[in-house]
């Protein structure tokens, strides 16, 4: 999973304990680092010192001994009374000297350290120390794991003339050193695991915390609708980011709400409007007739014509026609405006449903139910309003098809019921398909095109929901659900 997909909180959550780790891992690694160097120096400062108080007590030797002091006579010298091995002893150190071309004139027989040396010194050795500066060589070996630090100098007289190479192998034990570093490590990481854990439990309360007020305006945010009213953020002991971010919410919701009123407003009066227009013509267009029909009745009036009576039958016939038009306009738009009231009447849907067919003549009309009994709350006139007007527009979609066919089902979905009407008519066109719903849209040459618009409006206001499936020449299916 991509770090940026996470939440906000698990972000800084791992974040800290990532910079704790990464703080713990820097500073042991920095310890074992500075530890390992102040080794180094302190085995070079130490074999700095020996080589120093062996080099005095050489210059001591030299000046107290009765031998002529040249190359020649150094293992006389050093020899006497065992002298190179009582300061081997002494300094706890193994020392050999060498004479200029790399023999061993005399060693000591010291055991403490491994003897690395040979009797002769390797030439690149000598050049080296020859080209010092200091007239110093150290050379760091190590073998089998043991390390060495090796150092050779000059031996001078009083005059500062070299008479030998003198040459002391140092054995770095880090035993001591190595174990105060592994007790040291020991207690930094018990430390560490106790910080972690600490840090882990502060990370997670901390980022709930400053979380929790993005968390709520989030949440504010994701309710926020256009058609209701929404409750503004009231957040205590906010950061002054968060405030501001607070603020802006607020007045933002302050300017959906003028915005939203004067919408419903716009759209309101723009709807009447509309509705208004079309009233006015759907009206017009039976008084024409009906115009014409009385003044052609008034001219050709003859109270002696033998067939008078089959006229005025006529001339009626025609002006009932013609109100019944109207009053069926009226009825539609009156429906359509009035909205239903929630009764939460417990109905047996199937029954309901039963009955609501019950007034088709059809016998192509088919109904099942998975069970005889799905209670619902529901308006009983409400429902039977919706099944009816849904079955005509499916009836009117069946005009000249060879086997017409009408199925309307009920069955349950989890919590709620569900009531399909399908058909094999005509179809819905698809440029047709997105204006279903809209008032006063209709493809008959007659009626307002309320009634599928009242239709959905009866079944949002019981919290329902209706959609629908077309293809042109196959048929339309479609299927209401609303909560039992």
């Amino acid at each position: 999973m991509k770090l940026s997909k996470l939440s906000l909180s698990t972000r800084i959550f791992i974040s800290m304990i990532l910079l704790v780790l990464g703080a713990s891992i820097l500073i042991v690694g920095i310890t074992v680092y500075q530890y390992k160097l102040e080794a180094e120096n302190y085995h070079r400062e130490r074999l700095e010192r020996k080589e120093q108080a062996i080099r005095e007590n050489i210059k001591f030797i030299l000046a107290s001994t009765t031998y002529l002091i040249n190359t020649e006579n150094i293992d006389m010298i050093f020899g006497e009374r065992n002298k190179i091995h009582e300061m081997a002893q002494v300094h706890e150190m193994q020392i050999n000297i060498y004479d200029f071309q790399g023999r061993l004139l005399i060693k000591s027989d010291q055991s403490f350290f491994r003897d690395t040396t040979d009797n002769q010194l390797d030439k690149d050795i000598l050049r080296k120390l020859e080209r010092s500066e200091s007239k110093r060589y150290i050379e760091k070996t190590e073998i089998n794991g043991q390390k060495f630090q090796s150092s050779y100098t000059y031996i001078l007289d009083k005059k500062f003339k070299p008479l030998a190479i003198l040459y002391l192998p140092y054995v770095q034990d880090d035993t001591v050193l190595n174990r105060d570093l592994n007790n040291f490590l020991i207690r930094m990481l018990e430390v560490y695991l106790f910080m972690l854990a600490l840090a882990i439990i502060m990370s997670y309360f901390l980022s709930k915390y400053i979380t929790k007020s993005l968390k709520i305006i989030s949440d504010k945010i994701t309710e926020t609708r256009l058609d209701k009213r929404n409750q503004k953020i009231d957040i205590n002991n906010a950061s002054e980011e968060i405030y501001t971010l607070v603020t802006a919410y607020n007045s933002m919701i302050d300017e959906l709400e003028e915005s939203a009123v004067k919408l419903a407003a716009g759209e309101r009066e723009q709807a009447w409007r509309e509705m208004a227009k079309q009233v006015a013509h759907e009206i017009k267009n039976p008084l024409t007739p009906m115009r014409l029909s009385v003044q052609s009745f008034e001219r050709n009036f003859d109270k002696n014509d033998p067939e008078i009576e089959a006229k005025v039958a006529e001339y009626s016939t025609t002006l009932i026609n013609q109100i019944d038009t109207m009053s069926s306009i009226a009825e539609a738009f009156s429906n359509f405006a009035k909205m239903p009231a929630q009764q939460n009447e417990m109905l047996n849907v199937p029954k309901i449903v039963k009955l609501a067919l019950d007034i088709f003549n059809e016998d192509y009309i088919q109904f099942s139910s998975e069970k005889e009994e799905i209670l619902a709350k529901f308006d009983r006139t409400q429902l039977i309003r919706v099944i009816t007007n849904l079955v005509k527009n499916a009836i009117q979609a069946m005009d000249k098809q060879e086997n017409p066919r009408i199925m309307v089902s009920i069955h349950e979905e989890e919590k709620n019921v569900c009531v399909i009407i399908s058909d094999n008519g005509a179809g819905i066109s698809e440029e047709n398909i997105e204006k279903v719903f809209e008032p006063k849209f209709t493809t008959k040459s007659s009626g307002m095109g309320l009634g599928l618009a009242m239709v959905k409006n009866i079944v949002e206001t019981y919290n329902g929901s209706i959609n629908f499936t077309s293809k042109p020449g196959r048929g339309t299916t479609f299927k209401l659900r609303f909560p039992k």
